[in-house]
């Protein structure tokens, strides 16, 4: 009999990579699209690229799923539009040639429109990103909906690899060592391992899931839970002392206020940014693992080791405990 084989766009990504370890750990034949870094080790790598139409002739065939995980993040406008829309069209028009009917993307809780988000299901807010990158991700979406596929949207990811989520909240706190409205507003966060198990269920389960399938533990985290855990287990010192989102805002501008990316940072540590996602977690076997507060340990010492790649603050133990300074790498 023969097994299944499934696309991997993203491969070497952060989530892509632990997709695929997770597919190669149960058997699952894995097929990668490489376009500049080299596939792991176990996978079959095709050369191609998502802004060349012409590379992926023939990428799908023999494939019984497309798992889309690769977008572009950052960018001009076109740039963005090159991959995430124009890229994702040409990668369904060839799973369609080939008959590939099971497709799953990897999407964002970036593309709802900003405020509070308070427990919400797939279909109850509104689509309206602020971002380039996260427009054009919205119109690839949408693209692998029509096609009968299923879109997989985390909030915020983190663990082995991660170079935005912690790496960013602890450059943040530097900047603004206070509790911002006292640490109280809740978020979605879910492990690469968890998202990664969720994914890889959905490219070999009997009977595909498709729409939309919001992706975090069940249980949202408070900011000042976040802060607390990554402090304790990276040795940095906790915040002192609170501050509005205002005053927050001020205390990280420049003359002209902070950027749009510092804006979105300090908001997620002060409005509400969570999601229902009982109907991924309902359907599936895979497990969304321990809270946030119990499952970060297990990564701690990958952060501590990639402090300087990521300019994170660092403590030795033994100094965390004599509890004087700290070094800024």
């Amino acid at each position: 009999m023969r097994r299944s084989v499934v696309l991997v766009t993203g491969a070497a990504g952060f989530v892509g990579s632990a997709v695929v370890e997770r597919l190669v750990k149960e058997g699952v034949g894995v097929r990668a699209l490489a376009h500049r870094s080299d596939v792991p080790s176990g996978v079959e790598g095709v050369r191609g690229d998502l802004v060349r139409s012409g590379s992926l002739r023939g990428l799908c065939e023999g494939v019984d799923c497309v798992l889309h995980l690769a977008a572009r993040i950052g960018g001009t406008a076109e740039e963005c539009r090159a991959v995430n829309v124009e890229g994702t069209r040409a990668l369904l028009a060839e799973a369609e040639r080939a008959g590939v009917r099971r497709i799953v993307q990897l999407g964002t809780a970036a593309v709802y429109r900003e405020g509070a988000h308070r427990g919400a299901m797939e279909g109850e807010l509104a689509e309206e990103p602020g971002s380039v990158t996260s427009v054009t991700r919205l119109v690839g979406e949408r693209m692998v909906l029509a096609a009968g596929g299923a879109v997989v949207r985390p909030h915020l990811v983190y663990g082995r690899g991660d170079r935005w989520v912690v790496p960013s909240l602890v450059r943040l706190l530097a900047r603004l060592p206070h509790w911002v409205e006292g640490g109280r507003a809740r978020m979605s966060l879910v492990s690469v391992d968890a998202l990664a198990g969720a994914i890889a269920e959905l490219a070999v389960r009997e009977g595909g899931v498709g729409g939309v399938l919001h992706a975090g533990h069940p249980e949202p985290v408070t900011a000042r839970e976040l802060v607390g855990t990554v402090a304790r287990e990276l040795g940095l010192p906790l915040p002192r002392g609170e501050v509005d989102l205002s005053g927050a805002l001020e205390l990280v501008g420049g003359p002209d206020g902070p950027d749009a990316v510092v804006r979105r940072q300090v908001s997620l540590l002060a409005v509400d940014h969570w999601y229902d996602s009982g109907r991924l977690w309902g359907q599936l076997e895979a497990s969304p693992g321990a809270r946030f507060s119990e499952a970060f340990g297990q990564y701690a010492g990958w952060y501590r080791g990639a402090g300087r790649e990521l300019s994170l603050i660092h403590i030795s133990e033994p100094t965390r405990r004599r509890g004087i300074s700290y070094a800024v790498f």
